[in-house]
């Protein structure tokens, strides 16, 4: 993502000592990270003149630590938690992504000034890719359906559009009563919400933390009518926002969000957004006349102000790496939370998939319990499959390895960094439509952003010389010449099965690739669970190759070569990415785009022209799931690419062979127990 100043974001510089008065900064570590990180050491006890104090923004002990400021002759530092939060409200435990560190004051509090409101009236705001980055985030979080609060479900619809949006708030809010409001400036907002759009149906949208029970809102039922009525359901706040013709806060950062969908909220407090030229304000704070647009409020409050987080790397980082580790943090929630059935899984994969799928809910084998999955299903379970498994009118989602795997082969039993989950088909069977197949045509038109993200991640995966296994293995010297690689494959694999019409072994294509180039210098590279005595696929005959490398590394190998004739191999997506000309003799999933030369029969609605980083971004960032192995985190492909190329990855256990090829050998002779 983009780069920091090492001196503002990483707290290169001596830390200063930040004495706290409220027991939440010792209680939650993430917080106290942050700080560290920031430049703070967090510590009790008696703060000298040059210390600072730490308090919560205004929260009820605040003034503990405001007091003893006073009496020592301290500065203040406020902390609050950043706009972009967590997936569930602080008081359920889940810690904050972020940070708002403020010198001069909190925020929300419009009777002062603080440093976002510093920033908003004095710094230039002018810089072309400042506002080009907050123009793409904004776009990135109403994609991703990301806010404050990030627990939405994304399949819930709000009601037919043409209502107004009045935002409730919790009681006793820190922002509500700097802003000098009560229950009564809330009803007064509802009365101006239904005088000013006669006739619309008004939604009043409930707080999260109301809707899970912590503290009660200012509205209640005695303000429903037959006009007015309660979204209390976890709906997206970009899909209300989209709906809305008009919106009605105090000082919630929905009303930001507001901004940032194109309305202009009609504000009743005095919220950090109020008073740029943005909002219809009631009541904003004189002294802040300054004209903004869209772009620069979200660059001061979103880039410039935070002190952002990356939980996986245990670093500050940019707020792009937020996004990106925020949206998979939300996917796997949003896919997870009401558990899932496993259909078609072998016992040594049971752990890692509780490990990826098990977060908000327990992954349940019928394998294991027939009654217990079938009382899991009953409560809203999901259903996988593991997708060669998976009949060809199966309903159920789709499960398969991604495509930066591991080090080491899945018949190893290595357990997998990435997992991919289709719920219309499957990448490697071309006979069917796949989620990866509309993830690519969607793609075909990226952003800035999107562009930058994925040549980034091509530029990491070819200088790391990172493949889906990762095997080592060094280069011999080649003879020199027009080189191809023809990688060999599984032979039984379900990608040749379902992926070809013609050619279906290694052998019929190196013969087809001698006949096609008499001339070149054909290298065979058999695929890595075939030289393991894994998996079935050996050639006989090697005539038709000049060269026959077993352990070399692929990466270096396919660097070497000048085309990368296949079936179906992910050699050939990986040759791609390093520039090479690829010529598919089936139909694996980066054919038909326009980037490959293809021989074989590629179904016709893959007719849209892609990029290359198109197709890397559906591919390696969109489709896949990923698990962090060090925090155990849902987490971005950055993170997954980053521990492959320092070898941050846990080692197997000695016996992971052994029960591999006692896996294998119980598969083939299967059929004597059915």
């Amino acid at each position: 993502m983009a780069s920091a100043d090492t001196q503002t974001r990483t707290g290169a510089s001596a830390p200063r000592s930040l004495f706290v008065f409220n027991g939440g900064f010792l209680r939650q570590r993430q917080v106290r990270r942050i700080l560290t990180l920031a430049g703070y050491r967090v510590r009790l006890g008696v703060p000298g003149p040059k210390d600072l104090v730490g308090v919560w923004g205004n929260s009820p002990t605040a003034h503990r630590g405001l007091a003893v400021a006073g009496r020592r002759g301290c500065d203040v530092l406020r902390i609050e938690d950043a706009f972009l939060r967590s997936l569930h409200p602080g008081r359920g435990g889940e810690p904050p992504i972020g940070l708002q560190i403020d010198h001069r004051g909190v925020h929300f509090h419009g009777k002062t000034p603080s440093d976002l409101e510093h920033l908003l009236t004095h710094h230039p705001l002018d810089d072309s890719a400042l506002l080009s980055r907050a123009k793409d985030c904004i776009d990135w979080m109403k994609a991703a359906h990301l806010s404050k609060y990030s627990a939405v479900d994304t399949t819930l619809d709000p009601p037919a559009p043409g209502y107004v949006l009045v935002v409730d708030q919790t009681r006793g809010d820190a922002s509500v009563t700097a802003s000098g409001a009560d229950r009564a400036r809330f009803v007064e907002m509802l009365v101006h919400a239904q005088e000013e759009h006669p006739g619309a149906q008004v939604l009043i949208k409930t707080h999260p933390e109301t809707r899970a029970g912590y503290r009660s809102g200012y509205f209640d039922d005695r303000d429903l009518s037959a006009r007015v009525s309660f979204c209390d359901r976890p709906v997206s706040p970009w899909s209300l926002l989209d709906g809305a013709v008009g919106v009605y806060t105090v000082s919630s950062q929905l009303g930001f969000e507001a901004i940032l969908a194109g309305h202009r909220p009609r504000v009743f407090g005095q919220p950090f957004y109020a008073g740029w030229g943005l909002s219809s304000d009631e009541d904003a704070p004189a002294r802040r006349e300054r004209v903004l647009t869209r772009a620069q409020l979200f660059a001061a409050a979103m880039i410039l102000y935070p002190k952002w987080y990356d939980p996986c790397r245990d670093r500050l980082c940019e707020l792009e790496d937020v996004l990106a580790q925020l949206e998979a943090q939300t996917r796997a929630w949003r896919d997870d939370r009401h558990g899932w059935v496993a259909h078609g899984m072998r016992p040594w994969k049971w752990r890692p998939l509780r490990q990826f799928f098990g977060a908000a809910n327990a992954v349940t084998f019928p394998q294991v319990s027939r009654t217990r999955a079938a009382k899991a299903i009953e409560n809203g379970a999901r259903e996988m499959v593991w997708a060669s498994k998976a009949a060809a009118d199966d309903s159920r989602v789709r499960v398969e390895d991604g495509f930066l795997r591991s080090r080491g082969l899945g018949a190893d039993l290595i357990p997998p960094l990435s997992l991919v989950c289709d719920n219309r088909g499957i990448y490697y069977d071309p006979d069917t439509p796949s989620q990866l197949e509309d993830l690519i045509r969607e793609r075909a038109s990226l952003t800035p952003l999107q562009t930058r993200r994925a040549e980034r991640l091509i530029a990491h995966l070819t200088r790391n010389r990172l493949t889906k296994y990762n095997l080592p293995g060094a280069l011999p010297d080649l003879p020199t010449g027009k080189r191809i690689l023809v990688p060999g494959q599984v032979e039984d694999d379900a990608s040749i099965l379902r992926g070809t019409s013609q050619i279906r072994t290694n052998a019929a294509l190196l013969q087809k690739v001698r006949d096609d180039n008499p001339d070149a210098i054909v290298i065979y590279k058999p695929h890595p669970d075939v030289v393991a005595g894994l998996r079935t696929g050996g050639l006989g005959d090697t005539r038709c190759a000049d060269l026959v490398l077993e352990q070399v590394d692929i990466a270096a190998l396919t660097e070497a070569v000048d085309e990368v004739w296949t079936m179906t191999s992910l050699t050939g997506f990986e040759a791609l990415l390093r520039g090479k000309r690829v010529v598919t003799m089936g139909a694996p999933f980066y054919a038909g785009w326009g980037l490959t030369r293809d021989l074989g029969e590629v179904p016709a609605r893959r007719g849209t022209a892609v990029s290359l980083a198109g197709l890397v971004h559906a591919t390696l960032i969109d489709y896949p799931r990923y698990r962090d192995p060090v925090s155990g985190l849902p987490c971005p492909v950055e993170v997954v690419a980053e521990r492959l190329a320092q070898n941050q990855i846990p080692a197997p256990g000695p016996f992971n062979r052994s029960l591999a090829k006692l896996q294998g050998w119980f598969s083939g002779y299967a059929h004597l127990w059915r």
